[in-house]
């Protein structure tokens, strides 16, 4: 064999194993990024099916607790206090809740009563003379009119002993006492405060945006478990007619029933006003929803025969309450949003439902939002 055939079967040896080697390390690489492919692990996430519901609009506002009745109690006439009730002693409307000392008006009573007598005495003998003409109408109408002035002062003298007593406007207790027995007192001076907490009242600011979608009779709820006293439902009883320039609000009052003592003049509570009910509308839990430059939108579940991805559904929001909006727009019954693992997703990566939640769902969905009951809606 000439030594140019011998070199060209060598190129040829060189030539196939060289190929030979390229195919076999070209195979292993395909086969290791094929099955790097298939190892990619599928997001999990939890998803909830739209279904029509119903949804209570709530607004949310702080209140204070007033008593109902709170009244403070003034002297009438001056002299010295003669009695008044000790602190927490409770009284009956009506009763006496301080005295002043009455020894003068008594004695102004007695000569105011002395005089109108006497008065009226000389009208009673001076009448038959007037018919019979012996004195003149101008005599016997002096004579009237001093029959007059005397019951008028007797009237008064009577209204002043009177005022002596300072009395319960309402039933209550004595909450303060403001001078001591002995204390020498004029008119209008303040002598105790008396409250009545077994009907009391609850005022709250309302923004003005809602000025027209609550009137007299609007179902709310009150939460006063902070103070032991649970959750109470009633009706707003006033509805304020101006808006405080200051804090753009108008002010609500609810009237409660409060025969037990528990709830007391300046708690706060919070109130759930019903604002409106929708009825067949699409709730989502508001940690579903994501928010981005170019607006609101959520991750739907788009499921084939093989796999299920997730694609980007832009929605349009209304009320919130609670955690829990309604979508206006985006979204239709049946739609698959995505409300547990949406921030670890993109569109159309896979991903793997781990579970699957409809709006019926009464225990275990991760997107319940207040644990106050439902307020009432009529």
């Amino acid at each position: 064999m000439s030594s140019f055939v011998r070199t060209l079967a060598l190129w040829f040896v060189a030539a196939a194993t060289a190929g030979s080697l390229t195919a076999c390390s070209d195979g292993q690489a395909s086969d290791d990024a094929s099955g790097t492919e298939r190892s990619q692990p599928m997001t999990q996430v939890e998803t909830l099916v739209m279904e029509p519901t119903s949804f209570t609009d709530i607004i949310q506002v702080t209140g204070t607790v007033e008593a109902l009745d709170d009244a403070t109690l003034s002297a009438q006439t001056d002299g010295p206090v003669t009695m008044l009730r000790d602190l927490g002693v409770r009284v009956n409307a009506g009763d006496p809740v301080a005295t002043v000392d009455a020894e003068e008006a008594e004695a102004a009573v007695e000569q105011a009563r002395a005089r109108f007598e006497l008065a009226q005495d000389r009208f009673e003998r001076q009448e038959p003379l007037y018919r019979d003409s012996i004195i003149s109408a101008l005599e016997f109408e002096q004579v009237r009119s001093d029959r007059n002035q005397a019951r008028a002062a007797l009237q008064q003298a009577e209204t002043r002993l009177s005022n002596t007593i300072v009395d319960a406007p309402f039933a209550g207790t004595v909450e303060e006492r403001f001078v001591e027995v002995g204390e020498q007192v004029a008119p209008g001076t303040r002598l105790a405060r008396l409250v009545n907490t077994r009907r009391v009242k609850v005022t709250a600011g309302v923004p003005e945006r809602y000025a027209n979608d609550i009137q007299d009779g609007t179902p709310v709820q009150l939460d006063f478990t902070r103070y032991g006293a649970g959750v109470r439902t009633a009706e707003v009883t006033f509805v304020g007619n101006t808006i405080d320039p200051e804090s753009r609000t108008f002010t609500v009052e609810v009237t409660l029933s409060n025969e037990d003592r528990t709830l007391k003049p300046a708690m706060s509570t919070n109130l759930r006003v019903t604002r409106a009910v929708l009825d067949s509308t699409l709730v989502l839990p508001r940690t579903a929803v994501l928010r981005d430059e170019t607006g609101t939108h959520v991750y739907v579940v788009d499921r084939s025969d093989t796999t299920a991805v997730a694609r980007d559904r832009p929605v349009e929001l209304g009320p919130e309450t609670g955690g829990r909006l309604v979508v206006e727009d985006g979204l239709a019954p049946g739609d698959e949003v995505i409300i547990v693992g949406q921030n670890n997703v993109s569109p159309g990566a896979p991903i793997d439902v781990t579970d699957r939640y409809d709006q019926s769902s009464e225990a275990g969905t991760p997107y319940e939002g207040s644990s106050l009951p439902t307020p009432p809606t009529e």
